[in-house]
Parts: C-alpha cells; sequence; structure tokens
C-alpha cells in the first residue's frame, strides 16, 4: 500500500471492497472509489476506524464494517482493541462539573421485509447461492427458486386490472442497494454485503438454520441442493435490536434446482422427438379492442392452440418446446423453449403506409435483421386506403409508396413477402406454416403424444435443432458472428438460443449499445433510412466521430459531406445533396 497513506490498514480494506465491487460491475463501485481517495489523501492518522466519518465519503455504515474488519484483525495477531476517543472516561469543563456525553444518534432500524412478500421471498431465493458467488442469478431462476417463499405471484398480476406482480419488488431491492443487478443479454441478480445481512438474520428464523446459513456462506450452490420453505402455521421471534418482529417457521424440503453456472459452452442438440413445434402470438395481434382473442380463437379451431404473449420483436414466431421441462436445465438454460428460424411480421396495408410515413417500417426492419433469424416472412393484408386530403392521386401516391416498400423488402433485405386479401386468410395461412414446421422438424403440438412426422407417415429425415448456450454470448454482436459463423459449417442445421435469452438480445432497451444508439439518432432525420444510416455508421463509427468530421471542415463545405464522402453508393443508398444539407443541419451545426 502507499507509503504516503497515514492509515494503510484501512485504506487496503477499502481497495479490497472497491475491487469486490468492479468484479461484480455493482453500484458500489462509486461508494469504495469515494471512500478510497478521501482515505488515501487523508494526512491524519485515526486512532479509530469511527473517526474517517469526518472523511467525504465515510459514512457510519462503512466506518462500522472498518471497525468489524479491525476487531477481526486484532483478534487474528493478539493485538489490544482501539478505545473509542473519547469513551475513556468523562470530560469535565473548566468549572469542574462533568460534561454530559454527547447524545447517540438514534439507531436506524434495518430494512426487515414483510413475511412473505416479494422482497422477502427475493432475498431468501438470492441466499440460496454461495455468499462469495460472482455470477449471479437470472430473473427466470430467482423466479424459480423464490416462488415458495412469497404467498403472491411473480409472474402474474393479483387481478385483471393491475399491472404489477411480486416482481416489481426487485426495485425496490436495488435501490436500497441489498442487490446487484449486472449482465448482457441476461440480467443477472447477486445480494450486496447489506443483503447478505438482511438475508441472514431471516435464515435464522427458518428451521435448521445453522446448516441453511453454512450453504449460503461458504458452499457451492452446484452440489448443494436449495432450501425451498413453504408457508406453515409455526412462529418465531426475529430481533433487530429496536423490536422483535414475529416470523412465520416454515418447514423446508430440498429441491434440486440446476445452477445456471453448470453445463457446456458448446452448442448441444435436441434429441428427435423430444420437442414440439409451438406457434407464439403477440398479445398486441387482435382483430379490434373489443374483439382481442378473435385470432387466438380461429387458430384453435384449425388445429393450433397459439401460446399467447407479449414479444419482444414480430408479431409471431415458432419455438421448439421440450416434452421433458427439465431437459434444458440440464444444460444450465432456462425454461423449455427453443427458438427456431421464422418470424413473421403481419402488416395492414394501411398499418404499412403508416409505418413507412413515421419511421416505424426501417426500424423494424433493422431489428429483424439483427435477431439473427434465417427466414423472415413480411404478411400484408390488403385494405382500403382513404385519404382526407382532397388532393387528387393522393391514394395512388400512398399505394406507390406500399408498393415500393414491398419490393425493397424483397429486393434489399431479401425477406419472404406474402399477401393475403383479409385476416382470414392469414390466418389460414399462420395454420398452414405451422403444420409444415411441425412436419420439418418431426414434431406435433404439446397435446400429441407421438410426433407430427409419425401421425402425417412421413418418411424423411426432420430437420435438428442444437441449441447455443447462452453463457457463450456476450452481446448482439457475438451471437450474430456466431450463428453465421455455425450456419456455414452446416446450413441443414437450425441453431437457436432459448427463448428467453432471444428476448433479451431483441429488446429495444436493454441491449442498446452506441452502434445501436447512433443509428437510431441517424434514422430520425427525414429520408434517411436504415441503409443510408448503416453506411454513415460505417464511415464514422460514433457520434463524435461524425461531429468531429463536420467540424473539421468550413461551414461552407459542411452541406455536401455526406454526397461528397459516399458518391461511390449506388442505388438507393446514395445521398442526395438535398439529404447531405438536411444531416448537415443536424450534426454540423458548431453552436
Amino acid at each position: 500500500m502507499s507509503e504516503e497513506c497515514a492509515n494503510p490498514l484501512l485504506l487496503g480494506w477499502i481497495k479490497e471492497w472497491l475491487d469486490q465491487a468492479r468484479e461484480r460491475n455493482s453500484k458500489g463501485v462509486t461508494v469504495y472509489k469515494k471512500a478510497y481517495e478521501s482515505m488515501k489523501a487523508c494526512p491524519l492518522a485515526f486512532d479509530h476506524p469511527s473517526q474517517a466519518q469526518q472523511l467525504n465519503g465515510l459514512g457510519p455504515k462503512l466506518c462500522d464494517r472498518l471497525t468489524e474488519k479491525l476487531k477481526a484483525h486484532c483478534q487474528e495477531n493478539g493485538l489490544p482493541m482501539p478505545q473509542v476517543p473519547g469513551q475513556g472516561s468523562k470530560r469535565t469543563s473548566d468549572t469542574g462539573v462533568a460534561e454530559q456525553p454527547a447524545k447517540k444518534p438514534r439507531k436506524t432500524k434495518p430494512y426487515v421485509p414483510a413475511l412473505r412478500s416479494g422482497p422477502y421471498a427475493l432475498l431468501l431465493g438470492l441466499a440460496t447461492l454461495g455468499e462469495h458467488a460472482d455470477q449471479g442469478m437470472t430473473k427466470a431462476h430467482l423466479i424459480e427458486v423464490a416462488q415458495p417463499y412469497c404467498d403472491s405471484s411473480f409472474t402474474a398480476p393479483p387481478d385483471p386490472t393491475k399491472f404489477y406482480t411480486a416482481w416489481n419488488s426487485m426495485k425496490t431491492l436495488v435501490q436500497k442497494d441489498l442487490v446487484y443487478e449486472h449482465g448482457r443479454p441476461l440480467r443477472k441478480y447477486l445480494l450486496s454485503e447489506e443483503g447478505w445481512e438482511v438475508a441472514k438474520r431471516i435464515q435464522k428464523t427458518l428451521p435448521g438454520a445453522s446448516a441453511n446459513i453454512a450453504v449460503s456462506t461458504g458452499s457451492n450452490p452446484r452440489t448443494q441442493p436449495s432450501q425451498v420453505a413453504p408457508a406453515s402455521g409455526n412462529r418465531s421471534v426475529l430481533n433487530d435490536g429496536d423490536e422483535d418482529i414475529v416470523i412465520q417457521e416454515q418447514p423446508t424440503s430440498r429441491l434440486g434446482l440446476a445452477s445456471h453456472m453448470d453445463g457446456p459452452t458448446e452448442p448441444f442438440m435436441l434429441p428427435p422427438g423430444s420437442f414440439t413445434v409451438e406457434l407464439l402470438l403477440d398479445t398486441r395481434e387482435v382483430r379490434t379492442k373489443e374483439d382481442r382473442d378473435y385470432i387466438a380463437n380461429m387458430l384453435i379451431e384449425k388445429g393450433i392452440k397459439p401460446q399467447v404473449r407479449a414479444l419482444e420483436l414480430g408479431d409471431v414466431m415458432w419455438v421448439a418446446k421440450c416434452r421433458d421441462p427439465t431437459y434444458l436445465a440440464r444444460f444450465g438454460e432456462e425454461g423449455d423453449e427453443v427458438m427456431l428460424d421464422w418470424i413473421l411480421e403481419r402488416k395492414r396495408l394501411d398499418d404499412l403506409i403508416g409505418s413507412i410515413k413515421d419511421g416505424r417500417f426501417h426500424e423494424q426492419k433493422f431489428r429483424l435483421r439483427r435477431s439473427g433469424i434465417k427466414n423472415v416472412i413480411y404478411l400484408v393484408e390488403e385494405f382500403k386506403v382513404t385519404h382526407n386530403d382532397s388532393t387528387s392521386g393522393s391514394a395512388a401516391t400512398y399505394q406507390e409508396m406500399a408498393a415500393s416498400a414491398m419490393a425493397s423488402t424483397q429486393v434489399v433485405n431479401g425477406y419472404f413477402l406474402k399477401k393475403t386479401r383479409e385476416l382470414d386468410e392469414s390466418i389460414r395461412y399462420l395454420a398452414r406454416m405451422t403444420r409444415l414446421l411441425r412436419k420439418m422438424y418431426g414434431a406435433g403440438d404439446s397435446s400429441s403424444d407421438e410426433p407430427q412426422s409419425s401421425q402425417s407417415g412421413t418418411t424423411s429425415k426432420p430437420t435438428s435443432v442444437t441449441v447455443i448456450p447462452s453463457r457463450r454470448i456476450s452481446s448482439t454482436k457475438s451471437y450474430l458472428g456466431l450463428m453465421d459463423e455455425l450456419r456455414v459449417k452446416d446450413p441443414s442445421v437450425t441453431y437457436g438460443v432459448t427463448f428467453s435469452t432471444f428476448s433479451a438480445l431483441a429488446s429495444k432497451s436493454n441491449t442498446l449499445s452506441l452502434r445501436d444508439i447512433f443509428l437510431k439518432m441517424l434514422m430520425c432525420i427525414r429520408g434517411l433510412t436504415g441503409e443510408r444510416a448503416l453506411e454513415i455508421q460505417r464511415r464514422w463509427p460514433t457520434p463524435r466521430h461524425l461531429v468531429e468530421a463536420y467540424m473539421a471542415l468550413e461551414p461552407s463545405e459542411r452541406e455536401t459531406l455526406m454526397s461528397d464522402e459516399l458518391q461511390s453508393l449506388v442505388g438507393r443508398k446514395k445521398f442526395s445533396k438535398a439529404l447531405s444539407k438536411k444531416i448537415a443541419e443536424v450534426w454540423g451545426e458548431s453552436g
């Protein structure tokens, strides 16, 4: 440690906590870094850690942790524990009268969540990890572990009029710095030091508390079973130092859970006949606001039972659903569904025109391209387009706009375009597609006991499905690169990730990189399509590069930067002088 530091022992412990926080990518980095810099710059030597409260960034809680560290250090080395300055004897004033000791500040009550509430269950669920674990739990894994501790559901709202679930309490735990959240594309959660203090107080109320705490503090979660406690009528008392809190005792039962840290890093196959092919329908795909179940009900009539849920991307997609719900967990993966290489975007003609005008059309195609799905279907339903403007020919203009967009979707993007005359025809197409995919993969639906291939009498070899482990993926870029590499090696195999991993990768907000944000900023300019935005981003990788390029030019030269630098582009990607001027007005202003 630095020789210039007046308190090298205290500084060393703060540095240790700072390094741990950096490894966990937690909010504590800011706190410990501030405390470390203050302690390092302090020229005063402290007799007791409590004196460090006068420094910027060291509050009572951090000083208490330093005191505990010092106590352990003194015990290990046979040294006397220093006294808190001013507590040895009462001070006397100049008049000889003993001064009254300073009034102790009111002790802040430690946080104790309500019995069997969301925070209570989440803390106990996270405590099933070892205290020194650094990987954390994913949301799906944590919900599975925590649900037996909670009276409310983590996935379903308490009643149809509300939208929150017990999972919303995670925000409270993060705000109180009891839980760290980190990781991309899958968010993972881990108890902080303060979170462990609360979890241990709760664990002491459970039967077999000593064994429970031993599992939490020193064991390997891969080899020790989790302690899951259902409700019971027994009661015990938890003393938090100020008052007794009645806690309901809960008998424990053992539940073997696969750790998300286990499993291979190389792709693994779903055995033939081990899964079914299911159609996922987005919750926003409705006939009208009053008839929201029409599409699902019509599909059921045609023998296809859809799974209706909120999708991060597309309106319809297909997944391989494992017949054994625990199969993926054996490889350390979440859930029981794997994405297949098919996704569908449904557009009614008037909605297509509206999305072209407001820019959604280009953004959706951009996100579909970055999804990694090989087979993208654009389904366009015919709809009579009207226009309130009295100008003649406006309806025809919109028809031409839609025709141009559909042609671009096929030729430029390489997506399959399917036109239908009405919603019912679209539903029939979805049913046929589902049956075709079940035949292709030799898989029936979840209500069928036999694979579709054996029912239909086909003898062709079904297409195999191979799963890419989520731990192999660090970003959208690595995912797309890996998919391209694997598909080149064996185009006959469908490579996919679990549905939860795909949802995280396709999320609009969770995995936005600087590159993604830059592209979205560029596409806000009217007339600047996704293809043109990509060309700009290739030439100037970040907003800073683009601004610096403009600032290096004279104001009179900025208007033609795009048209001059990117003049070699052909076709629709070419930059006109009008568009070049428009971009310069946004990015080339010197004010």
